[in-house]
């Protein structure tokens, strides 16, 4: 094809068991590639796969990046110019706990603060990255919307990537005990932290570009700039990413992402989407954020890549991951977006597809 790669390789899974990738070599510049062979592709002219780096870890397309531990130390003890802001400004997002998608089967999306999800598309229910405590060591600003036993028939799970504030164990095995038939969808790689909590026929993961093997909705694995790590010798050792998901309506969440081409490449991939999740906090220091994380003005270009019809802010005001006041992201993404094309909610608001 003129503008991308259309690939499906091997045989039908068999239930949804979890593969390991396969590993492809381009010879001239000595660069390995991976992918689930059993998954269809659809990527960019040229693509070979999910690109890993010289020791089998993976890597971004563009902007190859391993954090380091120097500096982290590097942030955490210098001083911050915005601490005196940060301090006074004690705003959050509005908890509007509605519950209207509880007495409905109608097509909803509801926002469960910073990044997490439920969606509800012909009446396939999923969420995602959901995350109901405090996750990490950092201070939760704003609570869950709905306690986790309300969780029940949940047909997917989405897990971008394994860093605690998308990926958290205590969340994920109540999920599980709740919804023993749930089939969990994420990246290359994750296999042996989800194993553990789920059984190895209900995963399923991909490379980026590719296609899970779910009913309708339709639901693809893509790119973005990022990284990960769980522990001290873990990083980059799982695949990080957003989701794609087409059915009636169509939603781009973006995972955890700084700005780089792969947004202005989705398009010409699949329909544009009506609805882009977009994350757009945590970006102070930006020497230090900015390759894995998107100020709001970033974010909003990538929206504009992204050609979708309207934008739903995230991954801001729940958690209190980084430098800037709690406010900011959200007045700097009004001040450059206006409202026409931007959807609001609050924390547990039933929005209607």
């Amino acid at each position: 094809m003129d503008k991308r790669t259309f690939l499906k390789g091997g045989m039908a899974l068999t239930g949804m068991a979890l593969i390991e990738p396969s590993f492809t070599a381009d010879a001239e510049n000595l660069n390995r590639f991976t992918s689930n062979p059993q998954l269809e592709t659809l990527g960019p002219e040229g693509w070979q796969g999910t690109p890993l780096d010289g020791s089998g870890r993976f890597r971004n397309q563009n902007f190859p990046f391993v954090p380091s531990f120097s500096s982290v130390l590097k942030w955490k003890s210098g001083s911050n110019p915005l601490a005196k802001e940060k301090a006074s400004d004690v705003w959050k997002p509005e908890l509007k706990a509605d519950g209207d998608f509880l007495s409905r089967k109608d097509d909803c999306l509801v926002w469960l603060g910073h990044a997490s999800f439920f969606v509800r598309m012909d009446g396939i229910q999923m969420l995602i990255d959901p995350v109901f405590g405090k996750a990490t060591v950092v201070k939760r600003m704003q609570g869950s919307p709905y306690p986790a036993e309300i969780w029940k028939n949940l047909d997917y799970l989405l897990i971008s990537h394994d860093h605690r504030d998308h990926c958290d164990v205590p969340s994920l095995e109540k999920l599980a005990r709740q919804n023993p038939e749930v089939k969990v969808l994420s990246g290359l790689g994750m296999k042996k932290l989800l194993s553990g909590i789920f059984p190895d026929s209900k995963i399923e993961v991909a490379g980026w570009y590719q296609k899970f093997n779910s009913r309708m909705p339709e639901i693809w694995f893509m790119p973005s700039r990022h990284w990960s790590r769980r522990g001290l010798t873990d990083t980059n050792s799982r695949l990080w990413g957003g989701f794609y998901i087409a059915g009636p309506k169509r939603i781009y969440f973006m995972g955890d992402s700084g700005y780089d081409q792969h947004f202005a490449g989705i398009p010409g991939l699949h329909p544009e989407a009506d609805l882009a999740l977009m994350g757009i906090g945590a970006y102070c220091p930006e020497w230090f954020m900015h390759p894995s994380h998107m100020k709001p003005e970033d974010s909003w270009q990538a929206f504009l890549d992204l050609k979708a019809g309207k934008m739903l802010p995230m991954h801001f005001g729940t958690f209190d991951l980084s430098d800037e006041p709690a406010s900011e992201p959200l007045r700097r993404l009004q001040n450059i977006g206006g409202t026409d094309r931007l959807l609001l909610p609050g924390i547990g608001e039933t929005n209607w597809l």
